[in-house]
């Protein structure tokens, strides 16, 4: 068991002591939630009111949006490093190749770099969460599970990115990254509730990987709390799961023919 958390630990230490003297790569992912906030949640929302939710009642657009922007950022700071990141790694650094030549077996490597998008995408929620905390944007108590969210909200979008970047044979491939992540960050639920959508939009949203953490920390902060809420932990925690397996079995093919 300790060898089990140890090898993907120094998967992980590597790219903490790669990353230390590179932290200005971190804030551009800082700056784009507030500046949405801002622009946003606070600019358009003094013109937009109060929004309903169903289970809550009326509140201000910017105590709508801003759970939903730490659902992004969580999204946003996982996916980067699981296709960018893991694609120099894979494709071009010779990293995961120098791992292999160890003790490391493909799902230990797997396992650290998931790790490290988790730390990433988490710490940006994390920043988040305490300054909407400092504006007075959290409505409950409950908003204090939105951290182990994030961490499950990084490891669903963190593992399918690097299963999916296993395919990916240059950058050129990862316009289809942005075309698939543009689309879910304004369609989430992330600005509108769902009852501004058309039906058959409303019912795409609802099955679609990032409204499950949206309506998770959204939910949680605005204390709506239910069993309902368990469908979305499963759906996100069964994507993690089943990007995790498929990204060690390629790693595997791909470096250990």
């Amino acid at each position: 068991m300790t060898a089990l958390l140890l090898r993907p630990g120094a998967v992980l230490h590597r790219n903490v002591v790669a990353y230390r003297r590179m932290w200005y790569v971190f804030l551009s992912n800082f700056a784009e939630p507030l500046l949405y906030l801002g622009s946003i949640g606070v600019g358009v929302g003094e013109l937009v009111g109060d929004v309903v939710v169903p289970g809550v009642g009326p509140v201000p657009y910017r105590e709508f949006v801003a759970p939903a922007l730490v659902a992004t950022a969580a999204m946003n700071g996982a996916v980067f490093d699981a296709t960018f990141g893991f694609f120099f790694k894979l494709k071009w650094g010779g990293t995961f190749n120098a791992m292999l030549a160890t003790p490391l077996g493909p799902r230990d490597v797997a396992l650290g770099e998931l790790g490290w998008c988790l730390l990433r995408g988490s710490t940006y929620s994390t920043v988040f969460l305490l300054i909407m905390w400092a504006f007075g944007l959290i409505a409950s108590p409950w908003a204090v599970l939105a951290l182990p969210v994030t961490l499950l909200i990084g490891f669903a979008f963190g593992a399918v990115g690097m299963a999916a970047t296993s395919w990916m044979r240059s950058f050129v491939d990862f316009d289809k990254i942005n075309l698939v992540l543009i689309p879910l960050f304004l369609l989430s639920g992330t600005f509108f509730p769902l009852s501004r959508y058309p039906d058959g939009v409303e019912r795409l949203v609802r099955v679609s990987p990032l409204y499950q953490g949206v309506d998770l920390v959204r939910s949680l902060c605005l204390g709506d709390v239910g069993p309902r809420l368990l469908v979305n932990v499963a759906y996100l925690a069964a994507m993690g799961a089943a990007g995790l397996w498929v990204a060690s079995r390629r790693l595997g093919r791909l470096l250990q023919p």
